[in-house]
């Protein structure tokens, strides 16, 4: 009788050890569920997410293709900003970059830190748009009525050219979208980023 009650409370315990194990391992790919579904949209432009290379990086060579890249801005009603594209589209030769620029005002009367998400569309376009400076990269702080220009330097890679799928590819949107930046007090954060300023903006090709 002893031995099956022993035997029992073996089963027991090797079953709660197998439950924690399961839960453990559940908890552990929900951590880190998001950073993986983030390098994956990174590394394949899934859903229309952009690719990035280091400042003053670009396309080895350029093509003869032109594509008009329209710009998109919308802005979460927690954030008091306003927020728009100072153009409306550019066209672009496939591998020269380009720099263009969003307006970003507060309407706060105290500083007020923002973090913006981007996609483009079409999707499959995602994997080619590659962007090397964008002030989506980090948060941004405005100041009480504050109001900055600020930068995208992009380029459409060249590999665009082979890729079939591709090859209908004449019009690319660009969508930003803004939030308002929790700190762990739940105010914005104090301290902001340098953001490039309309007197210190250079011309947009």
């Amino acid at each position: 009788m002893a031995g099956r009650r022993a035997g029992k409370r073996a089963n027991k315990a090797v079953t709660v050890l197998a439950l924690i194990a399961v839960l453990g391992g559940m908890t552990t790919l929900v951590a880190y569920a998001v950073p993986l579904y983030r390098l994956f949209c990174e590394v394949t432009g899934f859903g229309g997410t952009t690719q990035r290379a280091a400042a003053g990086a670009g396309a080895t060579e350029t093509v003869e293709r032109v594509v008009t890249v329209r710009f998109n801005a919308d802005i979460d009603p927690a954030l008091p900003w306003s927020f728009r594209p100072v153009q409306r589209e550019v066209e672009v030769r496939v591998g020269e970059p380009q720099l263009v620029y969003y307006r970003a005002e507060s309407r706060a009367d105290a500083p007020v830190t923002g973090t913006a998400t981007f996609n483009v569309t079409p999707a499959k376009a995602g994997q080619y748009f590659v962007k090397m400076e964008c002030f989506c990269f980090t948060e941004q702080t405005l100041a009480a009525g504050e109001g900055v220009d600020m930068p995208v330097q992009f380029y459409i890679d060249p590999r665009i050219a082979g890729d079939r799928n591709a090859g209908d590819v004449t019009t690319i949107t660009l969508s930003y979208t803004f939030f308002r930046a929790q700190t762990p007090d739940g105010e914005g954060a104090p301290e902001r980023t340098t953001l490039s300023r309309t007197d210190a903006r250079p011309a947009v090709n």
